[in-house]
């Protein structure tokens, strides 16, 4: 689909330089999935914030023992 948008000269030289001759749609269609991907994270990120309580965790008494227990039972760890 072609689609009309309006952007500076100082952002489309920018661009030029970043993409060459003849990539300009190819950095603008990459920077834009870029950034719905980004938002799309975000608004999981943000959704998610709170679903966890504060307490009642196995890890509440010892964060640090809980975390090296964790990565002992791991065979596959490496380190």
């Amino acid at each position: 689909m072609r689609m009309h948008i309006v952007l500076d000269d100082d952002l489309v030289r920018q661009i030029d330089e970043r993409a060459g001759k003849g990539g300009r749609t190819r950095y603008v269609t990459e920077a834009l999935r870029q950034r719905l991907d980004n938002e799309r994270r975000w608004e999981s990120l943000l959704s998610a914030a709170g679903t966890v309580a504060d307490e009642g965790h196995e890890w509440d008494d010892d964060p640090a023992a809980w975390v090296a227990g964790q990565r002992r039972s791991d065979p596959d760890r490496v380190g």
